[in-house]
């Protein structure tokens, strides 16, 4: 990741770069961008932007039996544009085409994407949509959880959990949704004092709260102490 942020803080002050050019790209997704994808097994999709695209890859990953490591691909790029540095630096407008495509190459060799995962991110870089990147992001995963029968479960912690506790926890969420697979997805969370949370269903609209922070609101409920000012 250092490296990455710094590449994209480098190609943005240097200046003397060859105008940029339109790279030819053999392009699976033109024609399945041309409408909206609406459904995946039933499941309707926003007519979005960030929907087609989104939709699009998916059908060249699932054409192409990878829908796995797509996702996979997806993981980590989103992981990539949380830091703030190098999504400005796609979003910038001013910023030369060609230098986004040189840390494009970068970010590929150095997470593996494969290669139409590669061949999009250039697509988006040059329908200049690579600012949508997040929304796309969020929409693939819906897409997949949809056409692989998936539950996505984002557990919450203060320290990273076990391997073997996340498995434990993926087959009790497989057991409440009867989903076909789980996903789990951590989040380190250090206001929840020790424990953890898991949400999953739509938009994460069940929560199953095992954190010390739920019992601690729960004891000073209790004791109705929420009001009380302590002094010495």
């Amino acid at each position: 990741m250092a490296s990455i942020q710094q590449t994209a803080s480098a190609l943005s002050l240097r200046s003397n770069l060859l105008s940029p050019s339109l790279r030819l790209l053999k392009n699976p997704f033109i024609l399945k961008l041309s409408t909206p994808r609406r459904n995946f097994r039933g499941v309707k999709m926003a007519s979005t932007v960030a929907g087609s695209y989104a939709a699009a890859l998916a059908d060249v990953a699932k054409s192409n039996n990878t829908l796995d490591s797509t996702c996979a691909d997806m993981e980590n790029i989103e992981k990539i544009f949380a830091d703030e540095s190098v999504y400005d630096f796609f979003a910038n407008p001013t910023i030369d085409q060609e230098k986004k495509r040189q840390l494009i190459d970068e970010i590929s060799k150095s997470s593996a994407l494969q290669p139409h995962t590669t061949n999009f991110m250039n697509i988006l870089i040059d329908a200049k949509r690579l600012d949508a990147i997040k929304d796309i992001v969020k929409e693939f995963e819906t897409v997949y959880n949809s056409i692989t029968n998936t539950e996505l479960a984002v557990v919450s912690s203060v320290v990273q959990l076990e391997s073997e506790h996340l498995a434990q926890l993926a087959k009790q969420v497989q057991k409440l949704t009867g989903a076909k697979n789980v996903r789990i997805k951590t989040v380190i969370d250090p206001s929840l004092v020790a424990g953890f949370t898991i949400r999953y269903g739509n938009a994460g609209s069940k929560l199953i709260d095992m954190s010390v922070k739920k019992q601690l609101e729960e004891i000073t409920a209790e004791m109705d102490l929420g009001n009380i000012e302590l002094g010495l």
